[in-house]
């Protein structure tokens, strides 16, 4: 391959995933000439194009850019693609995601964050705190930061902050220095196979440390592997852990605490953002941030200025509007598309707002997920008091005989379970959802959930609740 530095033309199959789109603003910020294809248009996709890119949305051969030097594609484009198939029929230069930021990232200080959940929000945690605090560092990002509404960012400190994923064995392209695990549950078994392919390869991420960098590890982890570095193990709160929290108080809509280790200490820590879990997160990212010798003030300054990261635990009306609305409709929005995720937003939101009635609109994500977790996904939703399931978003896959969203909706008290289109969706609510306020003495709280398509509706749904 050519030398990265040296690129001018770049190709891209899947331009607006999450992991491809921050590959090509790398791109864009070197001044290379880049364009793609994808599927469905979208709000990431429609910044790309305003920041120079050329993006269109038909498998057509004549649209491509047959003078690319390198094609970039998501394991998520099917092999038959027939942009994919020409560019291999012809030689092009054509490589993974994955292995694009392996090349970029070569011969950097690596800060690859990885998990089955949680490696989003903590890799944009970490990420800010190296640019708020002047530290510095390149970001390649699985969400959007809401401080810079952007999934990329470039500096002349060669550090890359790296989200690390699982999904099709990508993370074990990279060569971190420093390495985070969040979680190892069972995920991605359409890949793997069963939990014990999956972790073994974990397993393998963490041996690819660099001999002089150190893994961080939450607490309770059992990692099978031939690592033997320097590991820090972060918790929420148990003091057996290497560094965790504790004087947690909720305020505010956040969280006031200190972090505390058996060498160090940071007290008076303020994190504005909901969900006991982030404050899990920001311990690793501060304990981070604490190994790169950053300042005590400044890592503080930084936490208590981030504000998150874009469908992660997001509110799309605040409680302070939804007061002023005269419905007090809490509406959050969040990514979660794993048993885990979900379980532990549901309850981060109830842990906030245990006088609201919940109202949880989830999307499955992959019939092979739902196929394997649906009674998990059941047991998560049973927190809320009511539930509406939108059809399962395919994403990279055909369907499965038998796996629908009724799959779950049949595991769960069929009298607080809905299964509905977006269109009956958004006409239920500004009806029945309407029309049935308030249901709680403290007012209502909606939240929608997933990792496919959902995110289009949430203008609307806003709009509906403020509105209608």
């Amino acid at each position: 391959m050519t030398g990265v530095a040296n690129i001018s033309r770049v190709y891209f199959i899947g331009i607006g995933g999450i992991g491809m789109s921050a590959i090509a603003r790398y791109f864009l910020a070197r001044g290379a000439m880049v364009s793609g294809y994808d599927r469905t248009p979208s709000q990431n996709i429609e910044q790309l194009i305003r920041e120079g890119a050329s993006v269109h949305f038909e498998d057509k051969v004549d649209m491509i850019d047959k003078e690319a030097q390198l094609v970039v594609y998501t394991p998520a484009i099917p092999g038959n693609h027939s942009e994919l198939t020409w560019y291999r029929t012809n030689r092009y230069d054509v490589k993974k995601r994955s292995e694009v930021l392996a090349d970029i990232t070569e011969g950097g200080f690596n800060i690859c964050i990885a998990g089955t959940h949680g490696k989003t929000t903590m890799t944009t945690m970490t990420a800010h705190i190296l640019r708020h605090s002047g530290y510095g560092c390149n970001a390649f990002l699985g969400g959007i930061s809401l401080n810079y509404q952007t999934n990329y960012w470039r500096s002349d400190n060669n550090v890359n902050v790296v989200e690390a994923d699982e999904y099709d064995r990508s993370f074990l392209k990279l060569n971190p220095t420093i390495a985070v695990i969040s979680a190892m549950d069972a995920d991605h078994l359409e890949v793997y196979g069963n939990v014990e392919n999956m972790r073994a390869a974990f397993g393998s991420f963490s041996e690819r440390i660099d001999s002089a960098g150190v893994l961080f590890a939450k607490y309770g982890l059992e990692l099978n592997s031939s690592y033997t570095g320097r590991r820090i193990r972060y918790s929420l709160q148990n003091d057996q852990a290497d560094v965790y929290a504790e004087s947690i108080v909720m305020k505010d809509g956040g969280y006031n605490f200190d972090v505390v280790s058996a060498s160090w200490r940071l007290d008076g820590v303020r994190l504005n953002m909901i969900g006991m879990i982030n404050v899990e997160n920001i311990v690793a990212a501060i304990s981070i941030a604490h190994e790169l010798k950053i300042e005590d003030e400044k890592i503080k300054a930084a936490v208590a200025a981030f504000r998150g990261v874009k469908r992660r635990f997001e509110y799309v009306i605040h409680p302070a509007e939804a007061r002023q609305s005269g419905r007090d409709v809490v509406y959050i929005d969040d990514y979660a598309h794993h048993p885990g995720e979900l379980k532990a937003m549901i309850n981060g939101v109830r842990g906030l707002f245990n006088d609201r009635w919940m109202t949880v609109i989830f999307q499955p994500h992959l019939y092979s997920r739902t196929h394997d977790f649906y009674k998990e996904f059941a047991a998560a939703l049973s927190i809320a008091n009511r539930v509406v399931l939108l059809p399962v978003y395919p994403a990279r896959e055909l369907p499965m005989p038998g796996v629908t969203s009724h799959l779950i909706a049949d595991a769960m008290d069929h009298d607080r379970v809905m299964v509905m289109n977006k269109e009956d969706l958004l006409k239920w609510l500004g009806a029945d959802y309407l029309n049935g306020l308030p249901h709680a003495v403290g007012g209502d709280v909606l939240i929608t959930a997933g990792a496919g398509n959902i995110d289009q509706l949430v203008n609307s749904i806003r709009e509906i609740i403020l509105n209608h």
